[in-house]
């Protein structure tokens, strides 16, 4: 960090520290991520309040994080009247940048990108905002390393003020987000720690993850009081191999696979419909058959997995939905074989020969139990595969867990089992479910009022973040016996779960978005808009914070 955020107006210091921020690479997966937060917290001990108070910012280990990678913490003490205390949160990982192609070599300079944009004839509107200078290019200048420079340039405004509010102010920086929300999930720990070691009451948690218009035109700008949850169901299917040369004695997996795929990937009519709410349907981010390499035996196993965002509908009632579907399938591709069995016997002048094409549906929980009516120790053969595997990608030892269990099954049948693979996001949202909640969500209703009126910004309040974020690691809206129904059709839950309940359960921290605003996150055209995000923004972020402190 070579600048100087003295004499800048609070735009032009987010802007700078935003650059700096987009300058530094970050991508999920790679030693940047390391790097960011060193970096990070090296600029965060220049401010002249941590100078004094150097044991007040802190990096911890992801404990077994190959990597090495690490959250970083930093905590202002107000006028110590109040424990109250408002987390600022953000994660520092983007994603990958080969999708910039040529340009790859400059997807972290800010200046370069601009002057390519403005000459590009790739988007009249694109070359348009390049032009106007009210736009910032870059990996992750909206995906989200400008709402965190909103962060730390707030932090650095109430560091310079700590007699003028009482309470305290946490931020917290968090790598692997845009993968398994590692980072935040680690974080757990050390928040239940500062909760009771430092008796830290924490009102609320203020995220600033992108934001953007659904639609053209779109005059809004949105507040979310929680998050979309996710989960990853996944589909194994056990046919029936054959030589190539008796293909239709067979029962290919990939048949079935398909026909999942057909019934469930991006089918509205699965969605769950919540009133004024972005809902997305089901989508397919895998499917393959198990083959080492070429042979013309057929097929023997395929899997599918699904990504399923989660509003309010619970494990159970996901299971029942994707249960009936899967015997959809099972049912179609049976006729399918039939029909195409019985032509094949008369185009080859064959006799009459019955064979059958049926396959059982089980859930996870359903199949164990039947392997343990028949003696199997699922238990341990689960632990056993687990430990084999622990280094390989976390689907990939699920399905290698379920195909192993598969083979200890006596009667050899073909099958399909549905079950959940990592990771499971929980949803939240503020369910108002006593004083605090309320007074919280009316903080976010008369601060956006207030703001909207001082900038002719419109602010709409949604419930759920709708593109997944660390959010939804804040707090836990959950009834017991429906998480038995995600943990009991889970393989290795204890390992590969991976979600916090009891320190969520024990945080219990609304966790409010107030995003960037732009367009693109996750392309290579991916830009922030300037006014909003690095002036509207930061004076939001800062009167409500002043608020929920007098809460």
């Amino acid at each position: 960090m070579d600048f100087t955020l003295e004499k800048l107006s609070t735009s032009e210091q987010v802007e700078k520290i935003a650059k700096w921020l987009v300058e530094i690479p970050s991508v999920n997966g790679t030693s940047g991520e390391v790097k960011i937060v060193d970096e990070i917290a090296g600029f965060i001990k220049s401010f002249p309040y941590f100078k004094k108070h150097p044991d007040q910012v802190w990096s911890l280990d992801i404990e077994g994080d190959p990597l090495g990678r690490k959250n970083v913490f930093a905590l202002i003490k107000g006028k110590q009247t109040s424990n109250k205390t408002v987390i600022f949160h953000s994660h520092i990982d983007t994603v990958d940048v080969k999708d910039f192609g040529q340009l790859e070599e400059h997807a972290f300079n800010p200046e370069k990108l601009i002057e390519f944009f403005k000459g590009w004839k790739g988007n009249d509107e694109i070359q348009k905002q390049a032009q106007s200078g009210d736009w910032m290019f870059g990996r992750g200048c909206l995906d989200m390393k400008s709402g965190f420079a909103v962060h730390l340039t707030n932090f650095l405004h109430f560091s310079e003020r700590p007699n003028e509010f009482e309470g305290n102010i946490l931020l917290m920086a968090n790598p692997i987000e845009e993968t398994s929300h590692g980072g935040i999930i680690a974080a757990t720990d050390e928040l239940v720690r500062l909760k009771n070691d430092e008796s830290l009451d924490f009102v609320a948690a203020i995220n600033n993850d992108c934001t953007s218009a659904f639609y053209p035109g779109d005059p809004h700008k949105y507040i979310y009081t929680g998050a979309v949850g996710k989960c990853l169901p996944s589909f194994y299917v056990y046919g029936r191999e054959t030589h190539v040369g008796e293909t239709l004695t067979g029962l290919d997996p990939t048949l079935v696979t398909a026909e999942l795929n057909r019934l469930i990937n991006n089918n509205m009519s699965l969605s769950e419909q919540v009133e004024g709410e972005l809902v997305l349907p089901p989508c397919a981010l895998l499917n393959r058959e198990i083959k080492d390499h070429y042979t013309v035996q057929t097929p023997i196993t395929s899997y599918i997995y699904f990504n399923y965002m989660i509003y309010e509908r619970s494990p159970k009632e996901i299971l029942f939905q994707l249960k009936n579907i899967a015997q959809e399938a099972a049912e179609t591709v049976r006729s399918y074989y039939e029909a195409q069995y019985e032509q094949f016997l008369k185009t080859n002048g064959f006799p009459d020969r019955t064979l059958s094409w049926d396959l059982t549906v089980y859930t996870f929980s359903e199949f164990c139990e039947k392997l343990i009516n028949q003696g199997v120790n699922v238990k341990e053969i689960s632990a056993k595969v687990f430990a084999e595997n622990k280094n390989d990608d976390i689907r990939n030892v699920a399905f290698k867990l379920v195909d192993k269990l598969r083979t200890l099954d006596e009667n050899m049948q073909p099958c399909i089992i549905l079950f959940f693979g990592a990771p499971y996001v929980p949803y939240a949202y503020l369910e108002e479910k006593n004083e605090r909640e309320k007074a919280v969500l009316k903080v976010i209703e008369e601060q956006a009022n207030m703001v909207g009126k001082e900038t002719g910004e419109s602010f709409a309040i949604k419930r759920f973040f709708p593109y997944l974020s660390d959010s939804s690691y804040m707090s836990l809206v959950d009834v017991q016996d429906e998480l038995n129904d995600l943990t009991d059709n889970f393989p290795e839950w204890d390992s590969l779960g991976m979600v916090p309940i009891d320190n969520l359960r024990e945080l219990d921290i609304p966790s409010i978005n107030l995003g960037t605003y732009g367009f693109d996150a996750h392309k290579w055209t991916e830009r922030v808009y300037k006014p909003y995000t690095f002036d509207t923004l930061p004076r939001l972020t800062k009167q409500m914070t002043e608020a929920f402190l007098k809460i």
